[in-house]
């Protein structure tokens, strides 16, 4: 599997045999300055109807996933979970759809804007975890502290954070820093991208910080 992070919360994710899902696309707007997204895939998952998540008509050739439940897309299976933008039921911001599918073996979680930590209930219908892409910004989402929970109650191998401010994100929320600081086992990668394997998985759980391509 490949993982290219384009940048905000929107990766690229590559099966062995050419699978290609995107998550989270974002339209170019005021404060948020990566470039435009060109990249075509099979599935595009839309986590929630706000701008910088929900462009899927720029990824050329995908077929739409959103919302909560089971969905059926290309062959492949998404589980959807109902989650909240914020820690007051969504009445701030509104609801958000982590999603869940199976990769080259690799049990993949998007948590899209999760703003509040995950209940019981919602960790064990998302069930074991090997790669987690969790917001860290804090504001619009959870924030490093939260974020460390959210990491801990579902023990994913390896964690990629996302939705913290860049050069290219103007906007007020945190950097990656605060999620990495006094982590042991970080990978700042001088790159946008990885190569992950199921049997590969390193043994103790590794943050993996990417470059935005875009």
């Amino acid at each position: 599997m490949k993982v290219k992070w384009l940048g905000h919360a929107c990766f690229l994710i590559i099966s062995e045999k050419g699978m290609r899902v995107i998550t989270d696309p974002y339209g170019v707007m005021g404060g948020l300055l990566h470039g435009p997204i060109k990249e075509s895939a099979d599935v595009v998952l839309v986590s929630h109807d706000h701008a910088d998540h929900n462009n899927a008509g720029a990824v050329a050739g995908a077929e739409l996933v959103k919302g909560p439940g089971i969905k059926k897309a290309r062959g492949m299976e998404f589980l959807g979970i109902a989650t909240h933008h914020d820690d007051k039921g969504g009445r701030e911001r509104g609801e958000v759809t982590a999603f869940c599918f199976t990769m080259d073996g690799l049990r993949v979680c998007h948590l899209g804007d999760l703003g509040r930590q995950l209940s019981d209930a919602e960790a064990k219908q998302i069930g074991k975890v090997d790669i987690l892409f969790i917001p860290v910004g804090g504001f619009y989402t959870v924030d490093a502290k939260g974020a460390t929970a959210v990491v801990e109650k579902l023990a994913p191998g390896v964690v990629f954070p996302m939705h913290y401010k860049t050069p290219k994100l103007a906007w007020s929320i945190a950097g990656v820093d605060r999620f990495i600081q006094g982590k042991t086992a970080v990978r700042q990668v001088n790159g946008s991208e990885v190569d992950l394997k199921a049997d590969q998985l390193p043994a103790t759980r590794e943050i993996i910080v990417l470059e935005p391509a875009l």
